[in-house]
């Protein structure tokens, strides 16, 4: 959008129904601005409306038909027109007319008979403050414009980042559910899950650091990495090699001091053995049938920190029935309004008391953290998935 033309006269309208009042008036102006004049509120108004408005209004107050304050009145409540200053040039010289007049909108009030440095003065000053309004308004509305688009093209990347996670798998040998509720409109957080090969079943979920573009494309290019098996030297049927990988991939100092947490497991439907690994993030909670419940974690760095860190794993049986839940701490690093943050173990006892089958059950603890924030935003990404072994 093209800004106010510096070189461009300014434009000002005189209105008066005295000749002799116009002819002292322009006389005193023609040589700096363009002029133009109306004897009448009628015209006045018509020629404040056209496509060529003029930049300031010197408008007097007693007129026939249609006085001044009337005329002010018509134009500040149109829109069109409301921008444009008006002075007023009157022989009323009372507190009252003056503070009237700059109720109904005047930036000014001078009284007759004029001062010609006066009217200089005042017309300069005004046309200046409308100038840096204009330009103000210009640059308010280019901002305007490259925000929406921002927004349309943030909103085009988080449709994108929802559109790679996973469909919930109903039957075989797992069966799976999830949710994601991003603090923000791009998130950190991805994950989840599919097969390796027919017999070992890989989920995983992984937050990046912050919030926004980078950590979305960092959490996305990670996230790929792992669909897509592309991890050199890695085989992806052992937890700690993929972390390891991922450690050499994303080093914190390529990634604009990015890191990320993770939790890998691999699930061996022949065997029931889950292999698992994870990096600075919390522990994923296996409840059985029963309704006892486990944590596995393992304790190495998260992903990027130092080079060359060696990554440890660790394995457990899954009995038949079983349920995996797997999650950010954005589940239950929530604050509420006032009073202590909902916890690790608070997480742990609601999962006991509250079998998850699908998503609505997800959607249940999600509202309730919402009530205990106190906000329908949280503070961080709520992700979690829940596999469920028969």
């Amino acid at each position: 959008m093209a800004l106010v033309n510096p070189i461009k006269k300014d434009t000002v309208l005189i209105v008066d129904d005295t000749p002799e009042n116009i002819s002292l008036i322009s006389s005193l102006l023609k040589g700096t601005y363009r002029i133009k004049v109306a004897t009448d509120g009628k015209t006045a108004i018509d020629v404040s409306s056209s496509d060529d408005p003029p930049d300031l209004i010197l408008l007097d107050i007693m007129m026939p038909d249609m006085d001044g304050y009337e005329v002010c009145a018509k134009l500040k409540n149109h829109p069109r027109t409301s921008d444009i200053p008006i002075i007023f040039l009157t022989a009323k010289a009372q507190i009252e007319d003056e503070q009237k007049g700059l109720e109904l909108g005047a930036v000014d009030y001078i009284t007759k008979p004029i001062s010609p440095p006066i009217v200089l003065a005042r017309v300069k000053t005004h046309l200046q403050l409308k100038r840096a309004s204009d330009v103000l308004k210009e640059k308010n509305a280019a901002l305007l414009a490259s925000r929406q688009a921002l927004a349309a093209e943030l909103g085009q990347a988080a449709d994108y980042v929802a559109s790679l996670l996973p469909a919930p798998l109903a039957d075989g040998a797992v069966s799976t559910a999830w949710r994601f509720f991003p603090s923000a409109q791009l998130g950190g957080d991805s994950f989840g899950y599919h097969w390796i090969d027919e017999d070992n079943f890989a989920m995983y979920l992984l937050d990046v650091c912050g919030h926004g573009v980078g950590s979305a494309l960092l959490s996305v290019s990670a996230f790929n990495a792992i669909r897509a098996q592309t991890l050199p030297n890695t085989d992806f049927r052992i937890p700690q090699q993929v972390l390891t990988a991922l450690n050499d991939a994303f080093p914190m100092e390529g990634n604009n001091n990015l890191f990320f947490s993770i939790w890998y497991g691999v699930f061996d439907r022949r065997t029931r053995e889950l292999r698992f690994a994870s990096g600075g993030h919390p522990p994923a909670f296996l409840v059985s049938k029963e309704g006892i419940l486990n944590t596995f974690m393992t304790y190495n760095l998260f992903i990027g920190g130092l080079p060359d860190s060696v990554h440890h794993g660790d394995a457990t049986t899954v009995s038949p029935g079983a349920c995996l839940y797997v999650f950010s701490d954005g589940v239950y690093e929530v604050h509420p309004p006032e009073g202590a943050m909902w916890s690790l173990e608070k997480l742990g006892t609601y999962l006991l008391a509250n079998r998850m089958v699908d998503g609505k059950d997800i959607d249940a603890l999600y509202r309730k953290m919402q009530d205990y924030h106190g906000q329908d935003i949280l503070e961080d990404d709520f992700s979690m998935m829940v596999i469920h072994f028969p």
